[in-house]
């Protein structure tokens, strides 16, 4: 059985389309002066970032100082109840210490300058009742704003969403400097193992960036809003080491519409392997899999030594990889599947060496899964992209850009059609 990479094709111009063009803009009317016609426009300015605090202040204070809040039937003035789902990495959907601080200032500022907000807590219980929701990604961008190659600033991006309306109200953005910014994963999503692109936290990332004042939320973000709230509380619970709290309340929002989504089969593993419960984490490691099988895409956080393919000595972090592999290659041989492992690295270094790198540590997570399950063989191909496809993009090397140093599984086809 062969293998292939399904390459895209490089999309060319469309020469009929070009001189039909090329016709019609003929046929307009010529401006006064042709060569200034002719000239591009000139693209605007790129938005210059400014220190982290200003920043902070700049996009909140846009936020509540913009905000048309609905009335009441009586015309009184009343108290509307806020919640705040926690902020997220906009492209990883990790929270990090960066993010909970910003939570807490932003309760701080609306408690001293905004008092027309009463803040509550982000419960099932609250929810319920229809509150505004705020929203918000801090994300890391290069010069163009671009989430790719050199991270120098990062993008704060707030907004605030009107349940009962169903409408977003306001946006706050601004753009900071990194100087001084922890991007440090809270503990659960440190602990983490996975990581792929998941429908219910994609949803909670359009809400802020992909809409505008007037919009209507993201209706997959708002049909989830509840099942968003109860992972919340287990997000909290696992983070302060609670957990048989966690493991239940897990068990629960797997139960609620839209349950069945990464931070849930993440945390159902984590809370049973802290709770020794050897033989659920496997099985809830398997759903993982099982997931990420399905979404053709699932990405592991191996920690290798530094320039090797050997893994990291200290067993309390690399105890349960054998585990990790086993489920993996047994779950691709269940779904009949083939794969294509692709290993990643940081930034730091040369690139050719980092490619180098990442495709051997790729060919030994290979024969790893081959040695599990021989018939894999014929179905796995290896290859490293080095720091091509960074996600955090800080070369810190640590905990805040583990997810660089990744290694992903993508379902790839097993046959050459025809």
């Amino acid at each position: 059985m062969k293998i292939f990479k399904n390459y895209h094709s490089n999309y060319t111009r469309n020469s009929f389309a070009v001189a039909m063009a090329a016709l019609l803009w003929g046929c307009a009317t010529p401006s006064a002066d042709p060569q200034q016609a002719s000239t591009p426009p000139v693209p605007p300015p790129p938005v210059q970032p400014i220190p982290f605090d200003e920043a902070f202040s700049k996009a909140a204070n846009d936020l509540f100082s913009h905000t048309q809040l609905p009335t009441t039937s009586d015309g009184k003035s009343t108290k509307y109840a806020l919640v705040i789902d926690p902020l997220v990495d906009g492209v990883s959907g990790e929270q990090s210490a960066a993010t909970h601080t910003m939570e807490a200032r932003l309760i701080e500022l609306i408690k001293n300058q905004y008092p027309q907000y009463a803040v509550e807590p982000f419960s099932p219980a609250t929810v319920a009742k229809s509150p505004i929701v705020l929203v918000g990604t801090f994300t890391g961008v290069n010069k163009e704003g671009k989430t790719e190659g050199t991270r120098e600033a990062f993008r704060i991006c707030l907004a605030l969403a009107d349940l009962k309306s169903g409408k977003i109200l306001s946006k706050g953005v601004a753009r900071a400097l990194p100087n001084g910014v922890n991007i440090t994963p809270t503990t659960y999503f440190k602990d983490s193992p996975t990581w792929t692109t998941d429908q219910a936290m994609e949803s909670y990332i359009k809400t802020c960036q992909g809409t505008k004042p007037g919009d209507a939320i993201n209706p997959i973000y708002a049909d989830r809003i509840l099942t968003a709230a109860m992972i919340s509380g287990a997000i909290d619970a696992y983070n302060d080491r609670q957990y048989q709290k966690a493991l239940d309340m897990y068990q629960s929002a797997f139960q609620l519409p839209g349950g069945e989504q990464l931070r849930v089969y993440n945390g159902l593993y984590l809370t049973n392997w802290k709770l020794g419960r050897r033989s659920d984490a496997t099985q809830a490691f398997g759903k993982i899999v099982d997931y990420g099988l399905n979404n053709k895409r699932l990405a592991i956080k191996f920690l290798f030594k530094p320039g090797s393919t050997d893994f990291w000595t200290d067993q309390r972090v690399t105890g349960p990889y054998p585990l990790w592999l086993q489920q993996i290659a047994t779950h691709t041989t269940q779904h009949e599947e083939c794969l294509e492992i692709v290993g990643h690295t940081s930034r730091t270094g040369p690139e050719p060496i980092n490619e180098r790198l990442s495709l051997l540590r790729a060919e030994r997570i290979q024969k790893k899964l081959e040695y599990d399950e021989p018939s894999l063989k014929a179905r796995t191909i290896a290859n490293g992209v080095g720091s091509k496809e960074n996600l955090i993009g800080t070369a810190t090397d640590d905990a805040r850009d583990a997810l660089d140093r990744r290694v992903e599984f993508k379902v790839v086809n097993c046959r050459v059609p025809g």
